[in-house]
């Protein structure tokens, strides 16, 4: 017990340190509030407008993933070095960790939480038959770059 002493000791000084200090700044600390010290403060910019609209969860969503993705590599490392004194056991346990880890990952992409851009509308075949013209030919909508001043050959007859 007496090994623990010092520790024991050093925790109290700074558990009466820290009250003696927040004590004395209640006492002794001017009280004058104004709207500027009770404005909310990030990294030295005034906020002039409202706060934008939150985070989509998806956003939150990809940041687990990452993190996540992030531990499994930690994990997956001590494995790599130590593989051969693990055996099988400490090969099904990593796989069984990355499956559950790969899984989840499937999960969010057939959720759409990867899709960021505009939400995308499926069409009907029907309606993209309609679009598309009989006289339209990929020889008429599709310009060749390059061509110009050139004899067809083979090839680019071939793929017209």
């Amino acid at each position: 017990m007496d090994q623990y002493l010092p520790v024991v000791v050093l925790m109290i000084l700074g558990i009466v340190f820290g009250a003696l200090s927040f004590t004395a700044s209640r006492l002794l600390a001017p009280r004058r509030p104004s709207t500027a010290k009770e404005a909310p403060y990030e990294c030295g910019i005034v906020p002039t407008r409202e706060p934008p609209e939150r985070f989509p969860v998806s956003f939150y969503i990809v940041a687990m993933l990452f993190i996540m993705f992030d531990i499994e590599i930690i994990f997956v490392y001590p494995y790599a070095v130590a593989r051969d004194t693990l055996g099988f056991y400490g090969f099904w346990a990593i796989f069984a960790f990355s499956v559950v880890f790969f899984l989840t990952f499937v999960y969010e992409v057939a959720r759409g939480g990867l899709d960021w851009g505009p939400i995308q509308k499926y069409r009907s075949l029907e309606t993209e038959a309609a679009l598309v013209s009989p006289e339209r030919t990929v020889t008429s909508t599709i310009r060749r770059v390059g061509t110009e001043g050139r004899l067809p050959s083979d090839d680019a007859v071939a793929s017209a």
